[in-house]
């Protein structure tokens, strides 16, 4: 293992290839600081778990990319227990599941970023924050038009999180809010759901153990 590792070395490249930052940092639980990312053109999986488990980690890198590429934030800082704050994400481009899991259990995360996608893509925000037990806010989500399993276990297990977003889409596609909300059980109000029209799965177990709804 690498927990012996406190200092990343510098990553210049401005242009990525797929998987080719994978796992890089992995249980790295002795890094306390993040190298600068610079690059602008992204590629699949690119970052996928680049900090998994790095749980000296306390702040995020800038990312500062607006066009994403599908799995590349994928689970990048998962179980970083020591994270308290996310990186802004002004990505406006969105592909399938990038940003998937890209904050599973921090548990130190208290707030979420401002995402400002005007078009969703496939899972795009997948589990983002499934198990974030301390966050206590969640981000707008004002689109209409939602894509597959967009928001899918999106909160799931946030049990800090009392007060859900506004949910305005009219027109959902399937599985879109499977298990959005899955166990968060400070939850004590649902928000209004007004879409008319509906694919398979679309409300599927979405409040799933809400012991307090």
């Amino acid at each position: 293992g690498c927990s012996g590792l406190t200092e990343a070395p510098e990553l210049p490249a401005t242009t990525l290839a797929n998987d080719c930052y994978n796992g890089m940092f992995s249980s790295c639980s002795g890094l306390t600081e993040a190298p600068e990312l610079p690059a602008t053109i992204l590629a699949s999986y690119c970052y996928y778990a680049m900090f998994s488990g790095c749980s000296g980690l306390t702040e995020a890198p800038e990312l500062p990319v607006t066009t994403l590429a599908s799995y590349c934030y994928y689970e990048m800082f998962s179980y970083c227990s020591g994270l308290t704050e996310a990186p802004e994400l002004p990505a406006t481009i969105m592909e399938k599941n990038c940003y998937g899991m890209m904050f599973k259990a921090c548990t130190s995360l208290t707030k979420a970023p401002i995402l400002p996608a005007t078009t969703l893509a496939d899972y795009c925000y997948s589990g983002m924050f499934i198990n974030c037990t301390s966050l206590t806010e969640a981000p707008e989500l004002p689109l209409m038009d939602l894509s597959s399993g967009c928001y899918s276990q999106m909160f799931s297990g946030c049990s800090g999180l009392t007060e859900a977003p506004l949910l305005p889409a009219v027109n959902l596609a399937s599985e879109c809010y499977y298990e959005m909300f899955s166990d968060c059980s400070g939850l004590t109000e649902a928000p209004e759901l007004p879409a008319e029209i509906m694919s398979g799965s679309c409300y599927s177990r979405m409040f799933y153990g809400c012991t307090s709804l």
